[in-house]
């Protein structure tokens, strides 16, 4: 993983870029930020640049024989500690899965634990760092590097790990062996020992912004710019959501909310039961998917016709529209529309009738658009 492979974070790339090159390298550096972020990618990326034999300014070389092994996931001064479970019916230790695990991480460095549960077959067992990893982890430690300047010890959802995996770690933390650098990815730092956090070097990874999100679609997926900005609104800073529902999305939701709206405030209800036979047609995922985006988008119109400022790209095609249903929008209805589509998403998760839901939804959505205090 190459840190130009990532869209956008310029600060923390420059940030690990700089630890580097001043030589101030912390022996325990904690990756924090949401599923669907950068984190995991940042940290593969920087170990990479860390082990380079031809270090450039911005990036690691690319060519050199530790790149071309770090490029493949087979440095063997790389090590990987992840959630695993008795899937395949392997030990769950995380050597037993190394395979599939450079498999997950080539095919997608954002992914989920839930992709990775259902990658390695888990089915609905929960994965975690079990109590046998902490004589891995030692294992680990005790070892000399084999060709590189460093030994880099990565482990992937940290909060996960067994109370003795946990404190195995806090002890080498505690006690680092020389040129080991432990990197820590979490996404839920609030289960992980004090004691752990404590003792590492924060790095503070933000999800990604809606900008970096459609920007990647349209130059790694060959999404359309209209599509792109619906699913990076879906997607709220998730680029593996994004990713997702750009598989799954097959219908232009800004349109159809458009229309909807419309019908809505002018009592078109004729017209309503007609776009509640073609909201059927979108299937399940998709009318979950559809009715979030509504929500976002409603937050979207809102937060314009408070302030243009708060609302920083919205599509030439898509102005005039927001600039209008703006004026209809004041705190007292915003609520009430809020949670109408809330509910709306509710019954249509618990299987409920998704044309009775939809008409049911648009008639309270008429009147609450009609809402003036």
């Amino acid at each position: 993983m190459f840190f130009s492979e990532i869209p956008g974070h310029q600060d923390t790339k420059k940030l690990l870029l700089n630890s580097v090159q001043n030589q101030h390298v912390a022996h325990a550096q904690l990756f924090m930020g949401q599923e669907g972020s950068a984190n995991l990618a940042l940290a593969l990326a920087y170990a990479t640049y860390l082990n380079c034999e031809n270090r450039q300014p911005e990036e690691a070389c690319g060519t050199c024989a530790s790149c071309s092994k770090m490029n493949k996931l087979v440095h063997p001064d790389m090590n990987f500690v992840m959630p695993v479970t008795t899937a395949k019916s392997k030990e769950p230790l995380s050597q037993n899965f190394l395979a599939d695990w450079r498999e997950f991480l080539l095919e997608n460095p954002f992914q989920t634990l839930n992709d990775w549960m259902q990658f390695i077959g888990a089915e609905n067992k929960q994965g975690n760092i079990s109590k046998d990893e902490s004589r891995q982890l030692i294992r680990f430690a005790s070892l000399k590097a084999f060709e590189a300047e460093f030994k880099v010890i990565l482990i992937w959802l940290p909060e996960l790990m067994h109370p003795a995996a946990s404190n195995a770690l806090l002890k080498l933390l505690e006690e680092p062996p020389a040129k080991t650098i432990f990197l820590l990815v979490a996404n839920a730092t609030e289960k992980m020992l004090a004691t752990i956090l404590s003792r590492t070097q924060k790095v503070h990874v933000r999800a990604f912004s809606d900008e970096e999100v459609v920007g990647y679609l349209q130059e790694q997926l060959q999404v359309a710019e209209s599509a792109a900005h619906q699913l990076a609104n879906l997607a709220e800073g998730n680029l593996q959501a994004a990713m997702k529902l750009s598989r799954e999305m097959t219908s232009d939701y800004f349109s159809f909310f458009v229309q909807w709206m419309r019908n809505c405030f002018s009592y078109k209800f004729g017209e309503v039961v007609g776009m509640s036979d073609d909201f059927q047609k979108l299937g399940r995922e998709n009318q979950k998917a559809f009715l979030h985006y509504s929500l976002n988008n409603l937050r979207r119109v809102m937060l314009y016709g408070v302030d243009q400022q708060l609302v920083p790209f919205i599509p030439p095609a898509e102005l005039d529209f927001v600039r209008n249903f703006s004026k209809l929008l004041h705190p007292v209805n915003v609520t009430r529309l809020s949670e109408e589509l809330s509910q709306a998403h509710y019954h249509i998760e618990r299987n409920a009738n998704p044309k009775i839901v939809f008409v049911d939804s648009s008639i309270r959505i008429a009147k609450h658009l009609k809402t003036n205090v």
